[in-house]
């Protein structure tokens, strides 16, 4: 049996191996059920992976174009050494702006840790100069050697180390979606492939009458391969369709730190869940086939 007439029997049809296989039943329930479950999670698995890189990319934007230097040093040198600082980022080519913060915007990002009433002026806490850049960015390191000659207490952090971990966490997030959908595509493979499994033992006599009166295997595994592709297309569209629409009445993205209530796609993103039927579709085309064709030499 050739792949390209297998193609053409589904897109066209044949009432005679359409009535071999029964239109309803435990089969035609399990694969209906089967393909709109996955390509629900599937769908779920799409938005999943879009938002998290969103949220990661959005994140190492952020603290791309940023950095800060912490600045110690004794009582009566502080103000010096800020004043000090603040003339050699000036004087740095890739630093946009430098701006010292405020004891009250340091408050507020220690708050979230020791509270909103920590007396900052009774603590030895480093004051903060917060830079940042341009588009070509600086030279990190030639900004490290001048400070540690002219402000020995200002310690630069470029967040290299923050920005890191989230690229790798985008990637392994991206990677883990690939690998979920490829678990998803593979269960509902297995299943449609036991489901056909089953509907050929259940239909043995059947088949074995259609072989007395001349029909060739390929006629009988035409069949099955039709209907079964054509179920789980139905089953999948339906799946896509209601996982879209629970994705489209959720609550929109909350802030710039938002995970799930920022779940969903966005633009063009939309279009990737039409294509979960189509894959449905395939996978259930060549397990039925391959089950198909393996069942039926076991036959009698």
């Amino acid at each position: 049996m050739s792949v390209i007439s297998d193609i053409g029997d589904l897109m066209l049809g044949d009432a005679r191996a359409d009535r071999v296989v029964p239109p309803t039943g435990f089969t035609a329930t399990l694969t209906l059920f089967a393909s709109g479950a996955m390509a629900f999670l599937a769908v779920f698995a799409l938005a999943l992976a879009f938002a998290t890189g969103r949220l990661a990319e959005r994140w190492e934007g952020a603290l791309a174009q940023s950095a800060t230097i912490r600045l110690s040093a004794p009582d009566g040198e502080v103000e010096a050494q800020i004043e000090a600082a603040l003339t050699i980022l000036g004087q740095t080519p890739g630093v946009a702006s430098a701006r010292v913060m405020s004891q009250a915007e340091q408050a507020a990002l220690l708050a979230p840790w020791f509270g909103p009433d920590l007396p900052l002026d009774l603590l030895p806490v480093p004051r903060l100069i917060e830079i940042t850049e341009t588009g070509a960015g600086f030279d990190a390191e030639g900004l490290r050697f001048r400070l540690a000659g002219e402000a020995p207490g200002a310690v630069l952090d470029d967040h290299s180390r923050w920005r890191r971990p989230l690229a790798e966490a985008a990637a392994r997030l991206r990677t883990l979606g690939v690998v979920s959908l490829g678990l998803i595509g593979g269960a509902m493979g297995a299943m449609i492939t036991l489901a056909a499994g089953a509907a050929l033992s259940a239909n043995a006599q059947i088949i074995g009458t259609l072989r007395l009166v001349g029909a060739r295997d390929v006629f009988i595994a035409r069949a099955f391969v039709r209907r079964f592709t054509l179920r789980a297309a139905a089953g999948s569209a339906v799946g896509t369709a209601a996982a879209m629409a629970a994705i489209a009445v959720l609550p929109p993205a909350g802030g710039e730190t938002s995970f799930l209530t920022g779940l969903g796609f966005r633009g063009l993103e939309w279009v990737w869940p039409l294509a979960v039927p189509v894959v449905a579709a395939i996978v259930a085309f060549w397990a039925t086939r391959l089950a198909a064709l393996a069942r039926l030499r076991t036959l009698p």
